[in-house]
């Protein structure tokens, strides 16, 4: 309110001038000219003030947005046990820097583990969906030894909180029909496992599986048979991850939401995903997420119809040749136990 002051005031005395000086009620070309430039400085200080403040109360905003950010999508570390890591989101809400997607990964005793899921919608709606996903994830993936456990804790986190927001939208404590209905909101999620050998682990839950890159090609990597995604349908029984592939050093995994294989540009053509990732396969992980969000700002002009997320993983581990016997020495069994 502060930049509004100094032009009110002066408002203030233009009008009290205007209406009580004997000299602004003369007749006269010179007077009115007069009269008409000081209402003309007073309205344009009023704009200024106006803006100035709408500037600074926005810049307020967007830092609130980043932290918030930071928080609830926050990068991931460089480096996960000699694996290099990079991740970025792209949001289709004008002006949102979160949006439906969500992606974590953590190192823990069991291996790498990394989630990428996308909530049905997208913008600030999705929010509380994303939030209860991933603060369940940094829990379970570090407590839960299999894999099937951490999803289950991500179930059920998700419907805790959709019979929070199913009460929270109920029309006897609304008065009216909720805008979005929580029976309607799902979550499609991808969460893999990276074991020290490169053995890689998935199970998918309604959602599309990663590419895989080494020296010479890009290929897609099968998730076996899909679960129904969280929120939608129970999970079943018996939940056996999938031996999805071996990540190899060099080699490296892209995991996406179908935002981006989804993207199209003014003629109806679909972003081809694969292809950019085939024409630098070796790329650091950090720089191939610029460039694929740059690639597919470009694809769409800039007007994404939905959410995109990616998360590049490259195995940075180094090979541990075996080490050849010595020679005049010869290996020999242990004795067996007299046990």
């Amino acid at each position: 309110m502060a930049p509004l002051v100094a032009p009110a005031v002066w408002g203030l005395v233009a009008v009290a001038w205007r209406l009580w000086c004997p000299l602004a009620r003369e007749p006269g070309l010179p007077m009115r000219i007069a009269t008409s430039v000081v209402f003309l400085t007073v309205g344009a200080g009023l704009v200024l003030g106006v803006r100035h403040g709408l500037a600074r109360e926005l810049a307020r905003v967007r830092a609130v947005a980043e932290a918030a950010q930071q928080v609830v999508l926050r990068p991931p570390p460089a480096r996960l046990d000699g694996l290099a890591v990079a991740a970025g989101q792209l949001s289709a809400s004008r002006g949102a820097a979160i949006g439906g997607d969500l992606y974590e990964a953590a190192a823990t005793p069991y291996g790498v583990r990394i989630v990428i899921g996308d909530v049905r919608g997208h913008g600030l709606a999705a929010l509380g969906a994303v939030v209860a996903v991933l603060g369940s994830f940094r829990e379970a993936a570090h407590d839960e030894p299999e894999l099937a456990g951490v999803l289950r804790r991500l179930d059920r986190a998700l419907g805790r909180h959709l019979c929070e927001r199913a009460r929270e939208e109920h029309p006897a404590r609304g008065g009216r029909a909720p805008e979005h209905p929580a029976a309607e909101e799902f979550v499609t999620l991808l969460l893999l496992e990276i074991r020290a050998d490169g053995q890689v682990d998935v199970l998918a839950c309604g959602h599309p599986g990663p590419y895989r890159l080494d020296r010479r090609r890009v290929e897609p990597v099968s998730v076996g048979d899909p679960l129904p995604p969280l929120g939608a349908f129970p999970l079943p029984a018996d939940l056996v991850p999938h031996r999805a592939t071996r990540l190899l050093p060099g080699e490296t995994l892209v995991l996406y939401t179908d935002g981006a294989e989804e993207a199209r540009d003014h003629r109806g053509r679909f972003f081809p995903l694969d292809a950019v990732l085939a024409a630098s396969p070796r790329e650091a992980p950090a720089a191939l997420v610029r460039r694929v969000h740059t690639a597919l700002l470009r694809h769409t002009g800039g007007r994404l119809a939905d959410d995109v997320a990616l998360v590049v993983v490259r195995n940075d581990r180094v090979r541990v040749p075996a080490q050849p016997a010595e020679p005049g020495l010869r290996r020999t069994r242990p004795a067996p136990s007299p046990h």
